[in-house]
């Protein structure tokens, strides 16, 4: 199992840095495709991923992609009324096929994995988006990896018990510092690059800080949303690791965090 999860891990990776490293339409595209899979993954829960209501969802997943690349949706909120009017037609004339919780997990679906991991080509299309981009996963995956070495030494206190037993307030603190102090590293190391003066690399730390304490929440959002469904994972695509909901849930919420702090503080 720890071979397994390690390859895949790698291969995960190495995607990941292909895509971001490539930017524009390439990474649009990849991050489409893992939108599509990651909103299949959530409709199942609800048994509804092959329906009318799903492919609503799917389609406006496809729109919103398109509209970052060809700006022709006059503004997010006509893209927001337009689904749930259209998600609420298909409840009502196909009454009583749809429960309720399965078209608001339709239209929350779109917001919920689309529309946040969209995050990560918005942040990469900033002015210094090439050197950005990367804080999102320093803050997802570097703050998980530090929280899981941190909780396992010096863990005692849960922040959550009844949730996820195993993660400790130590844990916690660990990802957070764990995640600035990698991001000090990388802000120094491409200092000259990104052409930020040394506050502003403290800033990028502080940034990071925020984006770790946000993976936290995906995480154990993720995790909530399974216990209350009896899933243990949300899918099997990724050898190891599960889903890619399982392997992305913490990026999904630090990716929009990264996109605006990053827009409006650097």
């Amino acid at each position: 199992m720890f071979k397994t999860r390690l390859l895949s891990g790698i291969v995960l990776v190495a995607a990941a840095v292909g895509l971001v490293t490539a930017g524009g339409d390439v990474l649009l595209a990849g991050l489409l495709l893992v939108s599509l899979v990651g909103q299949f993954e959530l409709y199942r829960i609800f048994g509804m991923e092959k329906s009318l209501a799903g492919g609503i969802g799917y389609l406006g997943a496809v729109l919103y992609y398109l509209d970052l690349r060809l700006s022709f949706l006059p503004s997010f909120e006509v893209f927001m009324l337009g689904l749930l009017v259209l998600l609420m037609a298909v409840y009502v004339f196909a009454f009583p096929k749809y429960q309720a919780d399965q078209v608001f997990a339709a239209f929350g679906g779109v917001f919920y994995v689309p529309v946040m991991l969209a995050g990560i080509y918005q942040a990469r299309a900033l002015p210094a988006g090439a050197y950005l981009v990367w804080l999102i996963f320093l803050c997802s995956w570097g703050c998980d990896t530090c929280a899981y070495c941190v909780g396992v030494r010096i863990g005692k206190h849960k922040m959550t018990p009844k949730l996820s037993p195993k993660k400790s307030v130590e844990g916690a603190v660990g990802g957070c510092v764990g995640a600035a102090l990698l991001t000090l590293l990388y802000g120094f190391l491409f200092q000259e690059g990104m052409k930020l003066s040394d506050g502003e690399v403290f800033l990028l730390a502080g940034i990071a800080v925020a984006g770790a304490a946000i993976s936290m929440v995906g995480d154990l959002a993720a995790s909530a949303i399974k216990r209350n469904y009896g899933v243990k994972d949300y899918g099997k695509l990724i050898p190891g690791h599960g889903g890619v909901l399982d392997r992305f849930d913490s990026v999904i919420f630090t990716a929009p965090v990264i996109y605006y702090l990053g827009k409006f503080l650097m």
